[in-house]
């Protein structure tokens, strides 16, 4: 047994599944151990953990993420076994089958996400988390000062972040938030995902799009756009971004904002992880527009 199945199968015995009989570690994920875990019935489900949990609500607030997209936003999310400090455990869903119907099944699935879950103000009524650090969620009535204080300059203080971005590559972020309102249209809040990559999306055993992994606020829906388009979606995915522009009423300059939206992620990932997998040049080839010249 490796020293990845025998972790989460000593975690899984310590929160009372005394039944599990077998664990398969599985990849993708960046900030916790995961794996299939066999129960002595012959069925299985996920479970994941941390070394050394972030927070005690890291989990819990996971589990609520799903439960909001599922029950909010009508959208498909893995059942939750339990949630606790130590071990998120959840039914087991399919990977996705990367064909045009899919990614069309899930254009119709995020907009209508984002369509019906409008909110007056910007935030969540508590923090959660975007890998191994906060997300903060403090409530906002204005967008642009929630995405700027809450989704850029938040990344500023990070060790990594300081180190990796110098002195005018973060006066160039503080000018890009400043001009937010001329770079950005005025939007609503909506329900979003947080974390939407395409390793986060999955299906039921039906076929139907499914989620996991969120970082939940209420926020722009391009948001989750965003994170789709900028992180290397397969060929098939083309597809889902004209329907869902189409759906929801995008202007034909959405894709010039993509990377603007994007530093919230590049940021996240630069705080977190080295190496970075190029992020720091992206927010670097961002940014040039705003710094000054001389």
């Amino acid at each position: 047994m490796t020293v990845a199945a025998s972790f989460l199968r000593r975690r899984l015995h310590a929160a009372g599944l005394t039944d599990i009989v077998a664990v398969e570690p599985v990849g993708g994920g960046l900030a916790a151990t995961a794996g299939l875990a066999r129960r002595g019935d012959g069925t299985s489900v996920f479970a994941k953990a941390f070394g050394e949990p972030p927070s005690d609500d890291a989990f819990a607030a996971e589990a609520e993420g799903l439960t909001a997209l599922r029950e909010a936003g009508g959208i498909a999310t893995p059942d939750i076994v339990l949630a606790d400090r130590d071990l998120l455990v959840l039914s087991v869903l399919r990977p996705r089958p990367d064909t045009a119907a899919f990614w069309e099944r899930l254009a119709h699935a995020l907009a209508r996400l984002h369509l019906t879950t409008r909110h007056p103000r910007f935030g969540w009524h508590r923090d959660n988390w975007l890998g191994r650090r906060r997300q903060v969620n403090t409530w906002a009535d204005d967008g642009f000062e929630f995405f700027a204080r809450h989704r850029l300059l938040r990344w500023l203080g990070e060790r990594r972040v300081r180190e990796v971005l110098d002195t005018a590559d973060r006066a160039a972020l503080e000018r890009l938030c400043d001009r937010l309102p001329e770079l950005l249209p005025v939007g609503r809040a909506c329900l979003t995902h947080g974390d939407l990559w395409a390793q986060n999306v999955m299906a039921t055993a039906a076929g139907l799009p499914a989620l996991i992994d969120p970082a939940v606020s209420y926020t722009w829906a391009e948001v989750d756009l965003a994170h789709l388009w900028t992180t290397a979606p397969p060929p098939e995915a083309q597809v889902f971004f004209g329907l869902y522009a189409e759906l929801t009423g995008l202007d034909r300059d959405w894709r010039a904002r993509m990377p603007i939206l994007q530093l919230r992620q590049h940021l996240a990932v630069i705080a977190q992880f080295d190496p970075d997998w190029g992020a720091a040049d992206l927010v670097r080839a961002t940014l040039a527009p705003f710094r000054q010249r001389p």
